[in-house]
């Protein structure tokens, strides 16, 4: 897993695992998680929510019961344990209450989940799909064999997979802003003026319903008001960042020449993206540059690349915004220095 999903996904899921819709949970607690939960100084009442959220690999045996009550669990407790043991989660299941998620399948999302070796990650997808093809995991197994074929450079499997992902999961965030930003790309765009608008449309939706559901995110535990909202906000340079590449691709397809219109509308995405969160995108700051240079703000170019280049000092964006700079300044003066 590349270093930029890594960070999509802590953002999505903060520091918790609570946010169920949006990621894959983590493997039920065992007996030895649940006694060391017990003899925590955590509240009962919040270690009982826990439980019930994770679920346990075990079922309530008397032995394990004694042992519970042993280390001053109350009824309440141990009812949460009944009711999140296998059996209990399959009847609920069975009666409309949600798919239930085997230990070995959490684990094996895990693994895929922190594998970095692409070529290894895509073995564990297809390993994955074939062993449990009816789970409610397979889409985020789907969702970081679109991040694999991002890291091996193959944009059309990214969205292939991505767009897999989405079939079996709509509202899956991460799925929705790896295809958002992978759609509007040069390398994707290779066809006719039809094929292209049919793909851009696609990103533009995927990206409008990203942010919706950013926006809608809950808070993670103890997270306060104010950094929910750096969190969104951060999230949210992406699905801008895809948007600016929509509207910037959409500019050239006039047959009378660019279109100002969408330029505007690709100069106000990229300046979100970048305004947006703590740490904004050096790409970002090179495209906002490159499109106000089509818009003929020469300073404001110069202001873009020049910030590029300094979030992306040792790479070759660095390289480009300098040079970018330097034409700029030696076709228009008048430029700002």
């Amino acid at each position: 897993m590349n270093l930029k999903l890594a960070v999509l996904i802590l953002l999505v899921l903060g520091t918790s695992w609570t946010l169920r819709a949006q990621g894959p949970p983590p493997p039920p607690l065992t007996e030895k998680e649940v006694i060391q939960l017990l003899k925590s100084k955590q509240p009962h009442q919040q270690s009982s929510q826990e439980i019930m959220q994770r679920g346990v690999d075990f079922e309530l045996m008397p032995d394990i019961e004694k042992k519970l009550r042993k280390a001053k669990a109350e009824d309440a407790f141990i009812e949460a344990v009944k009711q999140a043991g296998p059996s209990a989660r399959a009847a609920r299941a069975a009666s409309g209450g949600g798919p239930v998620v085997s230990p070995e399948e959490q684990r094996a999302i895990l693994a895929l989940q922190n594998e970095l070796d692409p070529e290894r990650a895509l073995q564990l997808v297809k390993d994955f799909e074939q062993k449990y093809p009816d789970s409610s995991m397979l889409t985020y197994a789907y969702t970081f064999a679109a991040n694999a074929y991002q890291q091996k450079g193959d944009y059309q499997q990214v969205v292939e997979y991505g767009e897999k992902s989405l079939k079996l999961k709509s509202n899956n965030l991460l799925s929705l802003m790896i295809v958002a930003a992978m759609l509007p790309e040069p390398q994707l765009l290779k066809g006719g003026d039809a094929d292209k608008a049919t793909k851009l449309a696609r990103a533009e939706s995927y990206a409008n319903q990203a942010l919706q559901l950013i926006d809608q995110l809950p808070k993670q535990g103890n997270e306060t008001e104010e950094n929910l909202q750096k969190r969104k906000a951060q999230l949210a340079q992406e699905p801008h960042s895809a948007l600016g590449m929509v509207h910037l691709q959409r500019s050239s397809m006039g047959l009378a020449g660019l279109d100002k219109d969408e330029l505007a509308k690709a100069e106000q995405e990229y300046q979100t993206a970048v305004s947006m969160g703590e740490r904004p995108n050096a790409e970002d700051y090179y495209r906002l540059g490159e499109t106000r240079a089509l818009l003929q703000k020469w300073d404001g170019a110069v202001e873009a690349f020049t910030k590029a280049g300094e979030l992306g000092q040792g790479t070759v964006i660095k390289t480009y915004a300098d040079q970018r700079i330097v034409d700029i300044r030696t076709k228009h003066p008048e430029a700002k220095r």
